[in-house]
């Protein structure tokens, strides 16, 4: 009989239970690019054959996918076989148990309000500002916790702790924040404007909430990425 799918996802996420797989999807994962056997082996500090190894039964299991390209500028005759590479896959794994289907139930409710909101401008301001209730409530948990630099980088640093939580996987770049991955992915996809002006809002009210004065959240859309960029402000004296 074959496995349903609640089985094939729960037997993906057990493979990751390995500490050296773990690692290796880890650090795969983190690149954001396609990542070869000897630097993969590199990283974590273990032999080619023993990356080689993990790396395939992730993707066995669709956890990452491969491509094949020379990392070389050769080509002809001599330049070598393509290498394998490894980047992260597009497979989502989300299991509850009892089973719980939340992500429907958001789709269902994206799309009522999407048809609402093009007939009534205030449904969409209701979700926008309940959005930024939710990011202050967030920042309220947030400052229960501690653990953050004094001074003007508490703020911040709570931020990208509650982002990392949260699985927006944020990154610094040139003093700005970006996203690397949209938790609302799914919903994003269906009904775009209504759940990125939500997202937005949302961060708004954490870093509102986390007296982050000097960081901004804006819209800046960008392909395998969350739609939302948060800018650092620098102040210049008067």
């Amino acid at each position: 009989m074959a496995p349903t799918e609640l089985e094939r996802q729960i037997a993906a996420i057990a493979l990751l239970n390995e500490p050296v797989r773990r690692g290796l999807y880890l650090y795969v994962t983190g690149r954001r690019r396609d990542v070869g056997r000897d630097e993969a082996a590199r990283a974590l500090h273990i032999s080619r054959a023993l990356a080689a190894f993990h790396l395939d039964r992730l993707v066995e299991q669709g956890l990452l996918d491969t491509s094949y390209r020379r990392l070389t500028g050769r080509r002809g005759p001599g330049a070598g076989r393509p290498a394998k590479l490894y980047r992260r896959s597009g497979r989502q794994l989300d299991v509850t148990l009892p089973r719980r289907r939340y992500e429907l139930a958001g789709l269902v409710f994206a799309r009522a309000l999407t048809a609402t909101a093009s007939r009534a401008p205030a449904t969409r301001r209701a979700l926008e500002r309940a959005a930024r209730v939710v990011g202050r409530e967030l920042a309220a948990t947030a400052r229960t916790n501690g653990g953050a630099p004094p001074g003007a980088a508490r703020g911040l640093a709570r931020a990208l702790a509650v982002l990392d939580d949260w699985g927006y996987e944020p990154a610094r770049s040139n003093g700005d924040v970006h996203l690397r991955n949209c938790p609302f992915d799914a919903l994003a996809n269906e009904c775009r404007p209504l759940v990125c002006g939500m997202n937005l809002q949302l961060l708004r009210g954490l870093l509102a909430g986390l007296g982050a004065r000097a960081v901004r959240a804006e819209l800046e859309p960008e392909p395998g990425s969350c739609c939302v960029v948060l800018r650092t402000m620098t102040r210049h004296p008067g």
